[in-house]
């Protein structure tokens, strides 16, 4: 592992959701500038982490060509983006016993910033929380967030017992920091969950090159 300012952290790609608006399908699996928003991720998020998991549901064959463990909800029914985040802490707890944390991103977030984890680590120790988000231009972004593996059991508490979806809710019980960034020239939380939204990722891309 590479030495870091900050604990080792398992990032977890979240591709779990059904991307209705982008017509279904894997949104991260679209193309900008040539190149699958999922690859621009890993790209960015992947020399920041211990290591990379991707959690998806339904075949997994299909992202097998990224060469990371693919890890499915195990609470039924589409539960959110909770239910992803609760399978990588499981996972991180059965698999990689010495990783304590946990930092998720959506896969339609072609722009991620590269000091992300840093910062999200950054952010709970000042405020001495145990989790942390990110937010640009005053919002936040719940999906990206650090999250430690000693936190799972009440996760999954939350989710089947108490039926809890929404992230802020189970997070306010917790206690989370934000971690802040611009949202200009280019929001780095931009995520294309629309046609309309790749294309506003191309124009962004070719007038700001690596934004």
């Amino acid at each position: 592992m590479t030495t870091r300012e900050h604990p080792p952290t398992l990032g977890v790609l979240l591709a779990g959701g059904l991307a209705r608006r982008m017509g279904g399908g894997d949104k991260g699996l679209k193309r900008i500038g040539g190149e699958t928003i999922i690859a621009r991720v890993i790209a960015r998020l992947g020399p920041q982490c211990a290591g990379l998991i991707v959690n998806a549901n339904g075949d997994p064959a299909r992202l097998a060509f990224l060469g990371l463990p693919v890890v499915p909800d195990d609470v039924p029914g589409f539960a959110g983006p909770l239910a992803g985040v609760l399978a990588a802490l499981d996972w991180a707890a059965r698999e990689l016993s010495a990783i304590e944390w946990v930092a998720s991103a959506p896969t339609d977030c072609p722009f991620l910033p590269r000091d992300l984890v840093a910062r999200l680590h950054a952010a709970r120790r000042a405020a001495n929380v145990p989790l942390a988000c990110a937010r640009s231009g005053g919002r936040t972004h719940p999906p990206v967030g650090l999250w430690p593996v000693a936190l799972r059991a009440d996760l999954r508490r939350a989710l089947t017992v108490e039926n809890e979806r929404k992230i802020d809710r189970w997070t306010a019980r917790h206690g989370i920091a934000c971690a802040d960034w611009e949202a200009t020239p280019v929001d780095p939380f931009f995520n294309a969950n629309t046609p309309e939204d790749l294309a506003e990722a191309e124009a962004l891309l070719a007038a700001h090159a690596d934004p």
